[in-house]
């Protein structure tokens, strides 16, 4: 019967166990550091395209004020009457006109630039505030799923102590062939006889096979002839 509560003891380890390796916090903790890392990398990318946006703005920018600069004082020479020479007056006039197009050429860069970059950091800016709260959801998920595991793990140690206690005074071979057949088993290596039937994989014996069992000395290692399990004689067995 020792045996018997061995088998129960390693099955609820293993349940223990499974709990352990599934806990749901584990699996989205797994996604959301997985998200993280294309997020950091677009957040990244988008800081880039910020900086060099921002210079180039700052590039249009000066481009436009330069040559406002230059109509001004083209401008101003014309009103100030500096230039009495008809033919380049007439030449400074068409220059204004060219400034003017010119003009009107870098400020349509310029808006360009300027929306291109209003997008981008609009873009950076959602992706940072997601990254944020990505950040927040990791570290009170990582403390759900570290309080579980600190549950899980007190249980495991606690069964784990029984477990070493009940098998303490079951024979050594005995014990190596259990083990041997867990493994073989899917984790049960002993099974309960009970009304006649072998709890592991539900095989009904027969009654030459019960009385061979019954006439056996209550020290001896029966097995099931279907799954090759250790069969454990209860109260129930039947014989």
């Amino acid at each position: 019967m020792k045996l018997l509560d061995v088998q129960e003891l390693d099955s609820r380890l293993d349940a223990l166990n499974h709990q352990l390796s599934t806990i749901p916090e584990a699996a989205a903790l797994a996604e959301l550091t997985t998200r993280r890392a294309e997020l950091d990398g677009e957040v990244r990318d988008l800081r880039v395209e910020v900086d060099d946006l921002t210079s180039e703005q700052k590039r249009a920018d000066a481009d436009v004020e330069q040559v406002k600069a230059r109509r001004v004082r083209d401008q101003g020479m014309i009103d100030a009457g500096s230039i009495s020479d008809p033919k380049a007056l007439q030449r400074m006039l068409g220059e204004l006109e060219s400034l003017q197009r010119r003009i009107s050429d870098l400020e349509d860069v310029e808006i360009d630039v300027m929306e291109r970059l209003e997008g981008a950091q609009a873009a950076l800016d959602q992706r940072t505030a997601e990254l944020a709260k990505i950040d927040r959801d990791i570290e009170a998920l990582g403390h759900t799923r570290a309080h579980k595991a600190g549950e899980l793990d007190e249980q495991l140690a606690s069964v784990a102590a029984e477990r070493k206690t009940t098998a303490s005074g079951i024979p050594a071979d005995l014990l190596a062939l259990y083990e041997k057949l867990r493994l073989q088993k899917g984790g049960v290596g002993a099974a309960a006889l009970r009304r006649r039937e072998c709890s592991g994989c539900r095989l009904t014996l027969n009654p030459s096979d019960l009385a061979t069992i019954a006439a056996a000395p209550t020290d001896e290692v029966i097995r099931c002839e279907e799954c090759s399990r250790i069969l454990v004689r209860t109260g129930e067995s039947g014989l």
